[in-house]
């Protein structure tokens, strides 16, 4: 807690680890949220900015805006202003103006072709249906094999571009979940950065975003974990800074499943933005302001009281019943 705040509080009891505390010292902080316009914000959707912007806050750092929409034929008309409107009614204040995918699609470009010129990428005439087909004959997971690492097949043309990866094992320590190791070649492959519609994959466009937003911190969910490894490699062949990644619980239905706007989560109301945030607030274990009247007292709140060593050390839950007014 930082010193000075007089809030009162009502405690809060989920089951955590202790860990130890976050320490940035002077150094500047940059997070980041960022929606995809592909409909509503949903309640997995505002923890996720919750627990970026209270870190953010808690470190006096900047909080950015980018809209996900690298992909623009899953963009749903009139998203994008809904998700700006309920993220101003939250009480949500990001630095400068949001940015868009869709307007780097030569810039992603320009750094595929860095890739290949450098040899750290090449291009590749499979399909998915083509992995998908070699995973079953070898009874193994969707992996890619390695078909056009040496150089496409007789016959075939380039679908996508993937990048080389190194048989060896990435060891990451995420600030909330700890140790955590993959290997990128055994466990998934040689993977897209390029893709056959003609977008950049999301990979390349997340590290492209941060390094040329400057941004220091990525909170996100954990459902985004193991994709850290994957970013963290075109970060180094790209010489890059690789920021801090800090990944939160997501939140799943009663079924086990992601709450997702593809399979219709029930989108945040802007009537009540009280009740979601402090909802949010108690998913991610926070101590609960108990006399904050309206949106901009919570936030007073929620900056001193952010204790990031209450948030539970799971990848998922289920989301808990939730307050009346939302």
């Amino acid at each position: 807690m930082v010193a000075g705040c007089y809030f009162a509080v009502t405690p809060n009891t989920p089951s955590t680890k202790n860990r130890r505390p976050i320490s940035d010292g002077n150094t500047l902080y940059r997070g980041r949220f960022a929606p995809s316009p592909t409909g509503p914000l949903h309640f997995g959707s505002i923890v996720a900015a919750v627990g970026s912007y209270a870190d953010a806050r808690a470190h006096n750092g900047q909080w950015h805006l980018r809209i996900d929409d690298i992909d623009e034929t899953r963009t749903v008309p009139g998203a994008e202003s809904a998700i700006l409107q309920t993220l101003e009614v939250l009480g949500f204040e990001w630095s400068g103006l949001p940015t868009r995918q869709s307007h780097k699609q030569s810039r992603y470009l320009d750094i595929v072709h860095t890739l290949l010129d450098q040899n750290y990428a090449f291009p590749c005439g499979c399909s998915r249906r083509d992995v998908q087909a070699h995973g079953q004959a070898q009874n193994t997971a969707m992996i890619y094999p390695g078909t056009c690492r040496e150089g496409l097949p007789p016959g075939r043309t380039s679908r996508t571009i993937r990048l080389h990866v190194p048989d060896t094992t990435s060891v990451m320590t995420d600030r909330f979940l700890g140790l955590f190791e993959q290997n990128l070649a055994r466990e998934v492959g040689d993977f897209v950065v390029h893709r056959a519609d003609g977008f950049a994959a999301y990979q390349l466009a997340v590290v492209v975003d941060d390094e040329d937003e400057g941004i220091t911190h990525v909170v996100r969910g954990a459902d985004l974990l193991a994709s850290t490894p994957r970013q963290q490699l075109l970060q180094t062949y790209l010489g890059f800074t690789t920021p801090s990644y800090a990944h939160l619980p997501v939140v799943i239905d009663s079924a086990g499943h992601k709450l997702s706007k593809q399979k219709a989560a029930h989108p945040i109301p802007d009537t009540h933005p009280l009740p979601v945030l402090i909802n949010a607030w108690r998913f991610l274990g926070q101590v609960t302001p108990s006399q904050v009247a309206n949106v901009d007292e919570f936030w007073e709140a929620a900056t001193c009281l952010w204790s990031p060593e209450r948030i539970p050390q799971l990848k998922s839950y289920s989301m808990p019943r939730l307050d009346a007014g939302y």
